[in-house]
């Protein structure tokens, strides 16, 4: 008979892995659960970046001390995980939006963060495939990518190694006072956690997390097409709408030597189809700053749900109005870069250790208004 674990987490997603792995090491008895399999749903529908944000304060503390815990885990990872350090390049069109870059690159080095300033000269330089007459940009060496699936993996494979129990293809129906409720019965822990994503809310009622539908394309094998992650600037006004549909452009190349090429944001629920228009929109975007990606040919397109808050933090702590309940949950598009981040805190709230960073911003009881 399995003895009762200490720790149960709903989701297997990297989220759910990386709470996995440090409760793990923090020496808890962990049962993971998840109604598909690991790094299935959101893990596998998104990009792969690991990149530090400047959108706020606790965007940055967050994202920053991610990576750097990204780092030191990095030898220990297999290929599979597919980490590349190819950078990210930020391009302004014009010159407000070079201004803008100006101001990201003095925030980014006043807190310790590589950037170099491009004009429109050595942006051409850096990545030929885009449009002539761009005003320049900012690139950010030290960012990367990875393969989510794989990354998730490896941090479900070293919990399990610690004596973590990952259960696959087993849905949680409900959320009590420390315990899960399945469709085998009741399993007790002193410890719940919600890393359910996008689903978080439908376990946990009150979270304020939506689902926000995304759609990428990955190219056929373009080796050398892309060398960093090319995003433009406008993409964190996109990032922000949440009223309406919106595209921007994002290109990232992966080992493979394919594109991912995005992003879309939509409220529609949980209607997982292809919206064409939207599609149509995003592709448009994107040939515009890069006009040879038409000639690439599309191996496949999809959509996935960022789990979204309107404060555009995640929601990393208790949940007082259930005993037991911890929340790990709302990453929108950050859950691959800040996992990591996320279940290092979350495990140094639940052992009373003190984080790393501030973990005020991202409590889950937190008010917050509502997003325009």
């Amino acid at each position: 008979m399995t003895s009762r674990p200490d720790a149960i987490i709903v989701g297997a997603g990297i989220v759910g892995a990386a709470c996995a792995y440090y409760l793990s090491r923090g020496g808890l008895r962990v049962t993971v659960f998840d109604e598909g399999f690991a790094g299935g749903g959101t893990t596998a529908a998104g990009m792969g970046h690991i990149v530090v944000m400047d959108d706020s304060e606790a965007q940055f503390a967050l994202t920053s001390w991610s990576q750097r815990l990204l780092d030191d885990l990095l030898p220990a990872m297999p290929r599979a995980a597919e980490y590349e350090r190819c950078g990210t390049l930020w391009v302004a069109e014009d010159d407000e939006q070079l201004d803008a870059a100006r101001g990201k690159r003095t925030y980014y080095r006043d807190r310790g963060v590589e950037t170099e300033l491009l004009d429109a000269r050595q942006l051409g330089e850096a990545e030929p495939q885009l449009r002539p007459g761009l005003a320049g940009g900012l690139r950010v060496p030290a960012d990367g990518v990875v393969y989510p699936p794989a990354v998730t993996r490896w941090l479900l494979d070293q919990a399990i190694h610690l004596g973590a129990t990952v259960r696959e293809g087993v849905a949680v129906e409900g959320v009590a006072p420390r315990a899960v409720l399945t469709g085998a019965g009741r399993l007790e822990a002193d410890c719940i956690i919600n890393a359910a994503g996008a689903g978080a809310p439908r376990l946990t009622p009150g979270l304020p997390i939506v689902p926000r539908k995304g759609h990428l394309v990955i190219t056929d094998r373009a080796p050398g097409f892309s060398r960093h992650q090319v995003i433009e600037l406008g993409y964190l006004r996109s990032a922000h709408t949440m009223s309406a549909a919106s595209v921007a452009f994002n290109v990232q190349p992966r080992i493979t030597g394919q594109l991912l090429v995005g992003s879309s944001r939509e409220l529609v629920g949980w209607d997982a189809s292809l919206n064409r228009d939207v599609l149509g929109r995003m592709l448009e975007r994107a040939c515009s700053f890069m006009p040879g990606l038409a000639a690439l040919p599309a191996l496949r397109t999809w959509t996935g749900f960022r789990p979204a808050t309107p404060d555009k933090l995640p929601l990393i702590g208790a949940w007082p109005s259930v005993d037991g309940l911890w929340i790990a949950a709302g990453h929108e598009g950050l859950g691959i870069t800040t996992a990591l981040g996320t279940g290092s805190m979350l495990t140094d709230l639940i052992l009373g250790r003190p984080p790393a960073i501030d973990p005020a911003p991202y409590a889950a009881d937190r008010v917050m208004a509502e997003a325009h």
